[in-house]
């Protein structure tokens, strides 16, 4: 049977949605105003990736939906306050997302960075409340390391040296721990970049699905199964940058739900403006063929995460 991956994003959606929407109202004390902020960013429609990384991810590793859930709201309240500070004037500059207005113009500034903080520290709180407690632990340690510095928050500044021109900055991060390598060329450091900024909370997705199913386990997670995942995580990671860079040339706002052909006046460094636009779609081919191959030897439970992937690749949206 082929895989209806239309019909179990639908399903999972409106799982997850509803799961934050409980954990919302289950909170008290919240000023009424910054709830309010809070759940206009959170609940927006959107395409519910990450939450969905979780869930196939933890199927794949032989669990349900009911060990995913915390998880998979976890990284969706991460993502969701990433983009309310991303919008803001001193980020990207952005008003509308999602096809509504950013945060910020519906709010303020002042109440937009409030929400974003309130979401990331509960994202956290949910791990810890509705995870067993191995798993918990763990899990609340992946999401700091994929969302902080060394990871989202450090791949949005890497991101924004390059759009001011920076010129020493952008070598700093890249070696001065002694672990990484300094790239040599421009498609290192692009690639490093969203590694970093958009690849990061990706990979984490999946090691929180595997966490999710395994983690209470005597011998814990199945390394093998982390090390394919983690590796399908960062491909997915970077054909959804390409993607959403050639989107950015090539969509218009109705269609994205956000401003486009914003990009190249910003200076960003953007894989259509490096490689050009074909060759950023053979890019993408090229690691969704890696993506499918590190999961291949998962047999019939890699359909999903092969289903996504190939959604991925050919995203209009």
């Amino acid at each position: 049977m082929t895989f209806k991956l239309t019909d179990y994003l639908q399903s999972q959606q409106s799982l997850v949605e509803r799961r934050l929407s409980e954990v919302l109202a289950k909170e008290i004390g919240i000023p009424a105003q910054l709830r309010q902020a809070m759940e206009y960013s959170l609940l927006a429609p959107g395409k519910r990736l990450r939450p969905a990384l979780v869930f196939l991810s933890c199927e794949s590793s032989g669990g349900t939906d009911e060990q995913a859930w915390p998880a998979a709201c976890a990284v969706e309240m991460i993502h969701t306050y990433s983009l309310i500070h991303d919008d803001l004037p001193a980020m990207d500059d952005d008003d509308l997302r999602r096809g509504l207005p950013t945060c910020h113009k519906k709010f303020g500034e002042a109440l937009a960075i409030l929400a974003g903080d309130a979401l990331l520290t509960l994202a956290f709180g949910v791990l810890a409340e509705y995870c067993p407690a191995k798993t918990a632990a763990n899990c609340c340690a992946i999401v700091a390391q994929a969302s902080g510095a060394g990871g989202m928050v450090g791949g949005q500044f890497e991101d924004m040296a390059w759009e001011d021109n920076v010129a020493g900055a952008l070598r700093v991060p890249f070696g001065a721990d002694g672990t990484r390598s300094v790239p040599t060329t421009l498609a290192e450091a692009l690639e490093h970049i969203h590694s970093q900024k958009t690849g990061a909370l990706f990979r984490a997705c999946l090691k929180l699905g595997v966490w999710a199913a395994q983690g209470e386990n005597p011998g814990g997670p199945d390394a093998d199964l982390i090390e394919r995942l983690d590796r399908y995580g960062h491909c997915f990671g970077l054909v959804f940058q390409i993607t959403d860079d050639l989107l950015d040339v090539e969509s218009n706002a109705d269609q994205l739900g956000k401003r486009t052909q914003k990009d190249a006046a910003r200076g960003k460094l953007t894989y259509p403006g490096l490689l050009g636009i074909p060759q950023s779609r053979q890019r993408a081919q090229d690691l969704t063929d890696e993506a499918l191959a590190a999961i291949a030897p998962l047999g019939v439970r890699r359909e999903g995460l092969a289903a996504l992937m190939q959604f991925c690749l050919a995203r209009n949206r």
